[in-house]
């Protein structure tokens, strides 16, 4: 399928690299890796939640370019449809792309009150109403695609939909997200999933760190 670039920034803190990564790797695509070092102005932005718009990741394959984390799943998906990124049933399928706009664009008081770090444990972590209401909200999503779908992940099969919400499970564990029985078996699972062990073992071999998001809560 051609030469692939998949541009990311930090393995540890950034949850929309390690979405990109996933669904890429999902994809069947073969790729080099190019890490933007925390130090990089743009790179700080985007994990610091100070830029409206990130330009990582970024896929560049031949000669295209695409750096939004959907218009990646949707070239994909379109480059190679069999790779099953999202549901072969147009209903689903429909429901399943409202699922990973909603985390696109949403979960702003998730993101900033609970920033991915893989490296970090706080347990017993002090989740205040406005990121509550968000969990309470992707814990929703999570048993209306259970109840329709049957699990054991999403819609079934592992779908853009697992890659979207990868990071949210993460988060759970490193704040110690108090869970009912089903939507913690799930985040096991998903942390159990081979791409996320290879992902999380990379993380932690990061010397660089972010004082900002290294701080003791």
């Amino acid at each position: 399928m051609g030469k692939a670039k998949l541009t990311i920034s930090s393995k540890n803190y950034s949850s929309w690299s390690l979405r990109g990564w996933l669904m890429t790797k999902m994809a069947g695509l073969h790729f080099t890796e190019e890490v933007l070092p925390t130090d990089d102005p743009s790179t700080r932005a985007e994990l610091l939640l100070m830029s409206p718009s990130f330009q990582v990741p970024r896929l560049t394959h031949e000669d295209v370019s695409v750096w939004d984390t959907l218009a990646i799943a949707e070239y994909l998906n379109e480059l190679n449809p069999e790779a099953g990124l999202f549901p072969s049933d147009t209903v689903a399928r429909a429901h399943c792309r409202s699922v990973c706009g909603e985390m696109h664009s949403g979960f702003a008081n998730l993101r900033s009150a609970l920033p991915m770090n893989l490296k970090a444990r706080y347990p017993g972590f002090k989740v205040w109403a406005g990121a509550q209401a968000d969990i309470d909200r992707i814990t929703a999503i999570w048993h209306e695609c259970f109840n329709a779908y049957g699990g054991p992940y999403l819609y079934g099969d592992l779908t853009v939909a697992d890659a979207m919400y990868a990071p949210v499970c993460t988060r759970f564990k490193t704040y110690d997200v108090k869970l009912d029985k089903e939507c913690m078996a799930y985040c096991q699972r998903i942390l159990a999933w081979p791409l996320m062990v290879d992902w999380t073992e990379a993380a932690k071999a990061e010397p660089e760190e972010l004082e900002e998001l290294d701080v003791e809560f």
